[in-house]
């Protein structure tokens, strides 16, 4: 019963985050949102900002669960295990940006109250990306934590893009047939 009422708190504080966003949100909307009594949203959360960071370690923690699955899906083709690590953060973010302009404030790095949570995010899936190349190989002068890097890069540059689902395939195939260790050296020219 404690989770399925925390979960409920959490969907509340998104469903006020889309409206007000982080600063405008309060412990009294978030409670009239859920049709209890703030006292009653204390008994899950210590405050706004507690609800809020708990709500992105959900949200964050449901994106890294669908990259590391997919990263440990053998059965796949190499690109389509890095595409479905970086599809987990491109979902996240286009999720959070598409609800509304509000919630796009959980994905603010900058943020003091999220930063720790987006730099360990970003952290995970580079730790998963760099794991996918160091058991392929990558082309010659690339390190697998440079793919790595290189990946996130391309997801990162895609978020603002138009048609950014549509884009990531090739983009990604693309890239990963350039990064693989099975891929000619670069000339020096």
């Amino acid at each position: 019963m404690g989770t399925d009422r925390l979960d409920a708190v959490l969907d509340a504080t998104y469903d006020c985050l889309t409206r007000y966003g982080v600063r405008r949100t309060t412990m009294d909307d978030i409670a009239t949102t859920m049709g209890v009594s703030r006292s009653a949203v204390y008994q899950y959360v210590r405050n706004k900002d507690d609800a809020v960071r708990r709500l992105a370690e959900r949200l964050y923690e449901q994106a890294l669960v669908r990259a590391r699955r997919a990263a440990a899906d053998t059965g796949l083709p190499h690109a389509d295990r890095v595409r479905g690590v970086l599809t987990a953060k491109l979902d996240l973010v286009l999720e959070l940006s598409g609800d509304s302009p509000h919630t796009a404030e959980l994905l603010d790095e900058k943020a003091r109250l999220l930063s720790d949570i987006c730099t360990s995010f970003v952290g995970e899936l580079r730790t998963l990306l760099t794991g996918l190349f160091t058991e392929t190989g990558t082309a010659a002068g690339v390190r697998p934590a440079q793919a790595a890097d290189i990946c996130i890069a391309l997801v990162m540059g895609l978020e603002r893009a138009p048609y950014a689902r549509e884009l990531l395939a090739p983009a990604s195939n693309a890239l990963v047939a350039g990064l693989l260790g099975d891929a000619p050296a670069p000339s020096g020219h």
